[in-house]
């Protein structure tokens, strides 16, 4: 996979300010604010920077927790895992294996079949709706 490297600025010229904070700086979107927290049409969630595909709706649960949760991703391949130990915690941190973009962190505390759960801010995702009519 080819990897897509970008200055700063020419992040910011492509990206909203919040977009470019979540993704770029590794921010995070407050809970029950995000666009695809309820979202639950049939389709493919992609990376708001590189347009990789990164979820499927399939996978997607309501965890509660007020942002996009899933069980799997579309491709383990698509995906970085970091360990994170900001705010005085041990997580696992999730990017985008082309872009680097951050998208959330991921929990051992999810459904079966995998036990996971992938927490994303909506904002590094852009939904691919594939039960619209063309």
């Amino acid at each position: 996979m080819d990897k897509v490297k970008k200055t700063p600025e020419e992040w910011r010229a492509q990206l909203s300010a919040e977009a470019y904070h979540i993704t770029r700086e590794a921010g995070t979107e407050a809970p029950h604010t995000g666009e695809y927290n309820r979202e639950w049409a049939d389709g493919v969630y992609h990376c708001i920077c590189c347009d990789l595909p990164l979820f499927r709706s399939d996978a997607k649960f309501d965890a509660g927790c007020g942002w996009p949760s899933f069980f799997e991703p579309f491709e383990g391949a698509n995906l970085v895992e970091l360990e994170d130990r900001s705010y005085g915690r041990v997580r696992v941190e999730i990017r985008c294996s082309r872009c680097d973009a951050h998208l959330g962190h991921v929990f051992p505390d999810g459904p079966k079949p995998t036990g996971l759960r992938y927490c994303l801010n909506s904002v590094a995702l852009q939904f691919q709706n594939t039960t619209e009519a063309d």
